[in-house]
């Protein structure tokens, strides 16, 4: 199966990340936070260089990491946790997940917040112009930006809009689940509050791994509650951050295959990483050009992009899509990719596009047997 679903689940995993995991489960796999003893000492002391290493990628030394099953559960704790009785006004880009967009939906229904949409011009590119007008006229409250689109891969300039956020008294969170591990961010200003990471995509981890950095002087309230194997006598959740965030038990044997991921991205770098991304997202965009009847959706000149493609095809659905490349033995996301938003600003909703991703392993085998693909579909639509 050629794999082109990387902005799901990047897919292979480094060779490290299968060995350090059966390692680590067969000869430790014990709770952190729940004894003193050798094996849950040595899990803890694994945890915490993870963490270290997280900070490192990230170049954010100053703030606290916490880890989370899953971007989604990261995104719900911040966003539910930043409520006051206060309506709010929050800022998103036109091109967020539905992790964001779902809760932010919720919140709204709730009475709890006022959502508006930073502007983007005809090229894609953020009208920052635009945008401080509209910080002048409503002030933000919270500003929330995918760090890159899962759907078109358009890479945001978090950076200069989190300044911008900032004068105007937002608290700023980065949604880097397609970018942590492979575009440099400095997470570390001051003007970034939250970075959420995904452990299972560019981190290169596996599934069941992710968490965010924050700024331990936010005043974020728990929304889930539960054991920490911290102050337990306690009935209020501990105050130390990441145990106030951490409730439950830790996935260790998740977080020894990202350590192992970290190290893996330590030692290849992130700049090669990202470069190798590049080249197969380009060699990509050349094979997909090559057929009259495929359209790319949201590729500007000029833009950064992450390895993520869209596209629709001549005479045939993005649902039937799915079923057509599995047959052919190519696997792409077809539909919304969860995020509706972002398909209504590009003009693909609601059927959707067909998405391929790629990622550091795609193989030249992986291209030959695309292109396999897509001359039968040239042959036979």
């Amino acid at each position: 199966m050629a794999y082109f679903d990387n902005a799901s689940t990047t897919f292979p995993k480094p060779e490290i990340v299968y060995s350090e995991m059966d390692r680590f489960y067969r000869s430790n796999g014990a709770s952190i936070g729940r004894g003193g003893y050798k094996k849950a000492v040595s899990a803890y002391q694994m945890i915490a260089d993870t963490r270290k290493r997280i900070q490192r990628l990230l170049k954010c030394p100053a703030k606290q990491v916490v880890f989370t099953p899953t971007a989604t559960i990261a995104l719900n704790i911040i966003l539910q946790g930043l409520m006051t009785n206060e309506k709010q006004t929050v800022y998103i880009t036109p091109l967020e997940h539905n992790a964001v967009t779902r809760t932010l939906h919720f919140l709204m229904q709730a009475g709890k917040i006022n959502i508006k949409k930073l502007e983007l011009d005809s090229n894609l590119r953020y009208d920052m112009p635009a945008i401080e007008n509209q910080f002048k006229k409503c002030h933000p409250d919270i500003l929330i930006m995918s760090h890159a689109s899962n759907v078109c891969g358009l890479i945001a300039p978090v950076e200069e809009l989190s300044i911008m956020g900032k004068r105007y008294g937002a608290t700023v969170i980065i949604d880097m689940a397609q970018t942590a591990g492979l575009v440099s961010c400095n997470t570390g200003l001051e003007t970034i509050d939250f970075a959420v990471f995904a452990g299972h995509k560019t981190m290169y981890g596996p599934t069941g791994v992710s968490g965010f950095v924050m700024n331990p002087s936010v005043q974020l309230k728990p929304v889930i509650f539960g054991g920490t194997g911290f102050e337990s006598a306690n009935q209020d959740m501990p105050t130390a951050i990441p145990e106030r965030f951490e409730m439950g038990t830790l996935n260790s044997v998740g977080i020894a295959g990202l350590n192992a991921a970290l190290r893996w991205i330590d030692e290849i770098g992130i700049e090669k990483i990202r470069e190798v991304e590049k080249k197969n997202r380009k060699k990509l965009i050349e094979i997909l050009s090559r057929y009259e009847f495929i359209h790319i959706v949201g590729e500007k000149q000029g833009n950064e992009y992450v390895g993520v493609v869209s596209v629709l095809i001549d005479d045939i659905s993005s649902d039937s899509c799915a079923s057509v490349f599995d047959r052919l033995g190519i696997s792409v996301r077809t539909g919304l990719q969860c995020a509706p938003l972002a398909h209504m600003f590009l003009g693909t909703y609601p059927a959707g596009t067909v998405r391929f991703s790629v990622g550091y392993f795609t193989s030249h085998k992986d291209y030959v047997e695309l292109e396999q693909a897509l001359d039968y579909i040239a042959e036979n639509i």
